[in-house]
C-alpha cells in the first residue's frame, strides 16, 4: 500500500472559502434550457414551468451561482428576443450549436428560476455579433429601477422590481476561431474595455469579467491574457478560465492527474495578471473566474459531428452518462479551484442540467443525479471557514500528459465557529490503495463527525433512469481520529470526504 501524509496548521491560512467557487452555468445548448430547466407540461412544473424536480435537485446540489445564457450561444444571441409575452417572441437560428431557438425561456424566466434557486444570476454579454449599445440596453432593462423606457419594458413583463444582477461577463471565448465574432486579443481588449468603461458609468458597482483564454492550450495563451488586460487592468475584477478534460484510451493515470494541468493554467494566469499589473504600475488585483469547467468528451462529439446536424429544438448534445473516474477527477479540479481561493473568486461547472450536467432528465420522467453530481454536492454543503495552506508527503505517479505528479491530491478548510475541519483526499493512481496520515492535534481534533468516499471496483459504473443511484458515496469504512491524529485508507482512483470535529 501506498502511504502519504499531509500537513497542516490552523496558522496557515490561504484565503476564505469563496462561496462563488461553487457555481454552475447554463446555457442554450442542447436540452439544458428546454427539458431541463424548463418544461412547462413536465408533472413537477411550477406557474413558470419550472420543473420542481430539477429545483430540488439543484438546491441539493449548493449551487451558489449560475452563468446564463452561454457559451458560443451568447455570441449570436439578440436578448431583447427572450422578453415580453413567449407567444410573441421570434424563433431563431442559433449558428453556434446548429439548432432552433424557439426564445420561449429569457432573462426574465431566467432571474425569476435563480431567485426560486436560491442561486446568484451571472449574466453573459454578446461581445460577438454586438457591442457597448447592446450591453447598456440590457443593463438598464435588467438593473433599472424604473422611468426610463427599457426599464419600464421590464416593468411591463411582470419584473416591477429591478433583477439586481451585479456580477457580468463581457463576452464568452472571444479567442477562439468558432466563435461568433471572434476577434484578436486587440480588438476585444479595446471592445471590452469600452463596454466595462460605459457599464460602470451606469453603475460603479458592478463586478465585471473580461474574457481569458478558452484553453491552456490555444497558441495565443498568455499574449492573449496580457494583451486584453493591458486594456481593461483597471476596468474589470476578473479574467476567465476554461478548462475541459476527458479520459483518452485507457490512459486513467493522466486523467486522474487533470487537475495538475487546472493548477498550471491558474498559476500562469495570475502570474501573467499580475506582471501587467506592475508594468502599469497598478495597485488593483486581478482574479479569476474559472467559469467553465467540467469533464467533456468533446472529442466524441466532434467525432459525430462530421456531418452538420439537422436544425432542430432542443436536440441532444454531450448527454454524457458520467462515470465513477469522472466523479473522482470533478472532486479533483473541485480540490485545485480551492486551494487557490486566493485568486480563483468564481467558478461554473459547465453545465447543470443534461448538457455534459450533473443532473439528468428525461422529458415528461425523471431527474436524477449524475456520479458527478455528489462531489460537487458535498464539497459545497461541508467547506467552509478559510482554505488551508496543506502541504503532502506522497508517493509520486508517472503519467504520460503531466510527467510525475503527486498520488494524493488534498485540501483542508477550517471553520473554528463551526467546531469543523474538513479534508478532502484524491488518491490518483488508479491500482493502488493509499494510506493517509494527518496530525490535528493543533486544532483539538475530537474525532469524526462524518467520513465518506466514492469509489468503486467497477471504475466505469454511472447513474442512468433505470439505475439513479449506482454510484453514490459511501460511508469510509477505513477513516479515524485517534489521538488527534486522522488516519485513512484511500482505496485506488477515489475521492474521500473527511469532517473531523475540533476545537
Amino acid at each position: 500500500m501506498l502511504s502519504a501524509r499531509a500537513f497542516l496548521d490552523p496558522a496557515f491560512v490561504v484565503a476564505p472559502v469563496p462561496r462563488r467557487l461553487f457555481g454552475s452555468f447554463v446555457e442554450h445548448m442542447g436540452r439544458c434550457v428546454h427539458t431541463g430547466l424548463s418544461e412547462p407540461d413536465h408533472p413537477t412544473a411550477d406557474e413558470d414551468g419550472f420543473r420542481g424536480d430539477v429545483l430540488e435537485l439543484v438546491r441539493e446540489l449548493g449551487v451558489t451561482t449560475v452563468r446564463y445564457p452561454g457559451g458560443n450561444f451568447v455570441s449570436g444571441y439578440r436578448w431583447e428576443d427572450g422578453v415580453g409575452p413567449v407567444d410573441q417572441r421570434p424563433t431563431r437560428l442559433d449558428p453556434a450549436w446548429r439548432t432552433v431557438e424557439s426564445n420561449a425561456f429569457g432573462t426574465d424566466e431566467f432571474v425569476r428560476w435563480a431567485r426560486r434557486a436560491g442561486v446568484e444570476p451571472m449574466m453573459a454579454l454578446n461581445l460577438g455579433t454586438r457591442g457597448v449599445r447592446e450591453a447598456l440596453d440590457l443593463l438598464e432593462y435588467a438593473n433599472h429601477p424604473g422611468g426610463t423606457t427599457l426599464s419600464d419594458l421590464r416593468v411591463r413583463h411582470g419584473a416591477t422590481e429591478p433583477h439586481g444582477i451585479r456580477l457580468w461577463c463581457l463576452g464568452n471565448e472571444m479567442d477562439g476561431p468558432w466563435q461568433l465574432g471572434h476577434k484578436t486579443a486587440e480588438e476585444y481588449g479595446r471592445l471590452a474595455a469600452e463596454t466595462a468603461r460605459a457599464m460602470r458609468q451606469v453603475d460603479p458597482g458592478l463586478e465585471l469579467v473580461a474574457c481569458g483564454s478558452s484553453s491552456r492550450t490555444m497558441p495565443t495563451f498568455g499574449a492573449w491574457e496580457a494583451t486584453v488586460l493591458e486594456h481593461t487592468y483597471e476596468l474589470v475584477d476578473m479574467i476567465s478560465a476554461h478548462a475541459y478534460y476527458q479520459l483518452v484510451g485507457d490512459d486513467r493515470a493522466s486523467f486522474l492527474a487533470s487537475s495538475v494541468d487546472m493548477d498550471r493554467f491558474i498559476r500562469q494566469v495570475v502570474a501573467t495578471a499580475d506582471h501587467v499589473g506592475a508594468r502599469l504600475g497598478s495597485d488593483r488585483r486581478i482574479d479569476i473566474s474559472f467559469d467553465e469547467w467540467n469533464v467533456w468528451y468533446l472529442q466524441e462529439l466532434m467525432a459525430s459531428s462530421t456531418e452538420p446536424r439537422e436544425w432542430e429544438v432542443a436536440p441532444r448534445i454531450s448527454e454524457d452518462a458520467y462515470t465513477v473516474l469522472d466523479a473522482v477527477v470533478v472532486g479533483s479540479l473541485l480540490i485545485t479551484l480551492l486551494r487557490h481561493a486566493d485568486r480563483v473568486r468564481a467558478a461554473c461547472q459547465a453545465q447543470l442540467v443534461n448538457t455534459l450536467s450533473l443532473i439528468r432528465t428525461e422529458p415528461g420522467g425523471p431527474a436524477w443525479r449524475q456520479a458527478t453530481f455528489h462531489p460537487f454536492a458535498l464539497t459545497a454543503r461541508h467547506v467552509s471557514g478559510a482554505v488551508l495552506d496543506l502541504r503532502v508527503e506522497a508517493p509520486t505517479l508517472a503519467t504520460e500528459a503531466h510527467g510525475e505528479v503527486p498520488a494524493l491530491d488534498a485540501v483542508a478548510t477550517h471553520d473554528p465557529e463551526a467546531g469543523r475541519l474538513v479534508v478532502l483526499a484524491v488518491n490518483r493512481h488508479p491500482e493502488e490503495a493509499m494510506s493517509l496520515t494527518t496530525n490535528l492535534r493543533r486544532f483539538g481534533a475530537r474525532g469524526l463527525a462524518e467520513a465518506l468516499v466514492l469509489a468503486d471496483d467497477d471504475l466505469s459504473a454511472a447513474n442512468t433512469q433505470d439505475e439513479p443511484d449506482r454510484v453514490v458515496p459511501r460511508e469510509h469504512p477505513r477513516a479515524r481520529v485517534t489521538d488527534g491524529v486522522l488516519e485513512a485508507e484511500l482505496p485506488p482512483a477515489s475521492w474521500s470526504l473527511l469532517v473531523v470535529e475540533v476545537g
